[in-house]
């Protein structure tokens, strides 16, 4: 074993949550048929080998639980601004000794962070 590949997000609708993922900046890497009438909606971020799938057949995922996931960003108050202007709602930012944060909810609850490092001065 050598990585994380693919990490899944519980959803309620697959569509509206690629568009929030999309406006978020990932990338749809895949779109497809899967098993019958589900369909395989796997995004990543440009360059990056981890992605993530919406899913809406775990049982034991609901959609929501997910809270943790977070997201680098070199420039916190910029993506703030960009988001916010396309009507993604972004948490007051926190700062911690290993860096800024600040929540974002996806359409069904799910809680990412953004992160940005801080340079030591």
């Amino acid at each position: 074993m050598k990585a994380i590949e693919i990490i899944s997000i519980p959803v309620t609708d697959q569509q509206k949550a690629k568009q929030f993922y999309v406006d978020l900046g990932f990338t749809v890497l895949v779109e497809a048929p899967f098993e019958g009438d589900k369909q395989w909606i796997q995004l990543g971020f440009p360059g990056s080998d981890l992605s993530i799938t919406l899913v809406t057949w775990f049982e034991n995922m609901s959609p929501g639980c997910i809270n943790g996931l977070v997201i680098k960003t070199d420039d916190l108050e910029k993506d703030r601004e960009a988001l916010t202007a396309k009507g993604i709602s972004v948490g007051q930012t926190d700062q911690t000794p290993w860096g800024l944060f600040a929540a974002v909810n996806d359409p069904d609850g799910n809680r990412l962070s953004l992160h940005q490092d801080i340079k030591p001065r």
